[in-house]
């Protein structure tokens, strides 16, 4: 799987997973998608995103997660 609008630089965000080298990170636009936010109201604030970086950075994050062992906090009954 390729990604387009995702970058990585050493030497920007110390190197991160951007969209699109604006120096935004993928990490940020997927928490503030994870706790409400519209993909309009991540744009308003953000004006420089277009809606497609926000579908890219969610199935980046989705891709990045996949398949690997996540550490879940135990279930305490």
């Amino acid at each position: 799987m390729s990604f387009a609008r995702i970058t990585v630089d050493p030497q920007k965000m110390g190197g991160v997973p951007c969209i699109r080298d604006l120096r935004i990170p993928v990490a940020t636009i997927v928490d503030l998608f994870a706790n409400g936010l519209t993909r309009e109201k991540i744009i308003e604030y953000y004006p420089d995103l277009e809606p497609e970086d926000i579908d890219e950075a969610l199935r980046f994050a989705a891709e990045a997660v996949r398949e690997h062992e996540l550490p879940l906090a135990k279930e305490w009954s």
